[in-house]
């Protein structure tokens, strides 16, 4: 990242911690650039640590696979909220920005990994969703648009 953290006493460095917050979350909140335009969306993911990715459903079309297409690196952000504590003014939290450049999926056994890690993440009961909405059918991996996010960078901080 070409930016540090101003607080280094509440840097998170930990690689252990920093997957369990990415395995914690449920959504995440990027921000790609359309020419001179910023655009920001959040996407719920699923978080492959071994590939250190992050594997998204999208629709076909729309205006964030155009601006992947001419411009795929991001920022992204995942966020624990802890809840804020009355009367003390403070919010607890965790917190990874990452860094990285967006694919869109094309090849049907990445599809499927990546809709495996995405339900793996999501659902409380991922065999069962699998199995009932017959995910192993190929014809299942055409209609599904996938995006990768492949994560160059990332911090992570606490905040009170």
């Amino acid at each position: 990242m070409t930016h540090h953290m101003r607080r280094t006493d509440r840097a998170i460095t930990d690689p252990a911690r920093i997957g369990a917050i990415l395995n914690a979350g449920r959504y995440c909140t990027f921000g790609l650039v359309d020419d001179d335009e910023p655009y920001v969306f959040t996407l719920s993911y699923g978080y492959d640590a071994c590939g250190s990715r992050m594997y998204f459903h999208a629709a076909r079309e729309g205006r964030k696979l155009d601006i992947i297409r001419r411009n795929p690196l991001g920022c992204g952000t995942v966020i624990l909220d802890h809840g804020y504590t009355p009367g003390e003014c403070e919010h607890p939290f965790e917190s990874v920005v990452m860094d990285g450049k967006f694919r869109i999926l094309e090849e049907t056994e990445e599809k499927r990994h990546a809709l495996q890690v995405l339900v793996g993440q999501l659902e409380p009961e991922p065999a069962t969703f699998w199995e009932a909405e017959d995910l192993d059918d190929d014809a299942q991996m055409d209609r599904f648009t996938g995006l990768c996010f492949e994560i160059t960078a990332m911090t992570a901080k606490v905040g009170k």
